[in-house]
């Protein structure tokens, strides 16, 4: 056994840019007992590349936005939700230029090599297209008929996107006994600014459709990174019936069920959350709002600032 102290570790960055790296990576593991810290954008290149990834050797890792347990009770929601929380935006005195930079020097010049096709039109199109609908049912019929081009390439265009980590797909959950469930996920980008780059929003007014959909995206985002840092590794799901009646957000099976509403004073109103707490799965029922107050309602449910909420999920009092 080589002793720690005499083990070598070597950091490699973008190591997908270079595929052949990894069978070397794989030699110098095996026989001369180095260690690797490797990070990188995506895995695509490294797949197509016909390279070996480590397969049982490598413990994989996610860097998130930053959250709100690291910038504490300085966080400004207003500016967040609308110049997302990566470091160099949230933290940039002109996050709108900084948003747009990296949009157009990253998004549609990195991602668009990846997408191997010489439509770049149609894949900034499709860019815009999801950002438009980020958060909501994904539809690619919709998307290919805005960008000029057929579904299956969409569906191309969405894999690119959360093979490169730019995005995730929420899944519906589909235990239900009661009622029919609608099975189309929904995508979501890895961080809101990215939707307001896209978009080209300079600000968001509360009480908008728009900064509703970012608050949700908000929490949501709170959520995935908790659940990676803490190794809960919980299945994230959302619950929608045939009808139209919703819950935002489910942890795990059965650890909450959380509806996401960015007024500051949310009603008893939430048909889909009393809906499904008739199906009796979750221990704790949730509306996350803008509310300063907390409160619970008769059936049990809690209405809890965002604030409060995120406190408690750091604390993992949630799940």
């Amino acid at each position: 056994m080589i002793a720690a102290q005499t083990r070598k570790t070597i950091v490699i960055d973008e190591v997908q840019k270079i595929p052949q790296l990894m069978d070397e990576i794989h030699w110098l593991i095996e026989n001369k007992h180095y260690q690797f810290i490797l990070s990188g954008s995506s895995a695509r290149k490294l797949k197509r590349g016909n390279t070996g990834l480590l397969g049982g050797r490598a413990w994989r890792y996610e860097l998130f936005p930053l959250v709100s347990k690291e910038i504490g009770s300085q966080l400004d929601l207003d500016k967040a939700l609308c110049s997302g929380l990566v470091p160099a935006h949230y933290l940039s005195s002109d996050f709108h230029m900084d948003l747009q930079a990296y949009i157009n020097d990253y998004l549609k010049e990195e991602i668009q090599a990846e997408a191997l096709t010489r439509n770049l039109p149609a894949f900034s199109l499709f860019l815009k297209s999801a950002a438009l609908t980020n958060g909501m049912l994904l539809n690619y019929s919709n998307a290919a008929r805005e960008a000029g081009v057929s579904a299956k390439i969409i569906r191309e265009y969405y894999q690119i996107l959360e093979d490169t980590l730019l995005g995730k797909r929420l899944l519906p959950w589909k235990q239900s006994k009661k009622r029919r469930l609608i099975d189309t996920a929904k995508f979501y980008f890895f961080d809101v600014g990215i939707v307001s780059g896209l978009l080209n929003y300079r600000s968001l007014t509360p009480g908008t459709n728009e900064y509703g959909r970012a608050f949700e995206h908000f929490i949501l985002q709170e959520c995935w990174a908790y659940n990676h840092y803490s190794q809960k590794n919980l299945e994230l799901s959302f619950w929608r019936t045939t009808n139209g009646a919703e819950v935002d957000l489910l942890i795990g099976d059965g650890e909450a069920a959380i509806e996401i509403k960015s007024s500051d004073h949310a009603g008893e109103r939430t048909k889909g959350l009393h809906l499904f707490s008739q199906e009796e799965k979750c221990r704790q029922y949730f509306i996350v709002s803008r509310d300063p107050f907390p409160r619970k309602l008769q059936n049990g449910i809690q209405i809890i600032p965002w604030q409060q909420f995120c406190a408690r999920l750091w604390q993992g009092d949630i799940f």
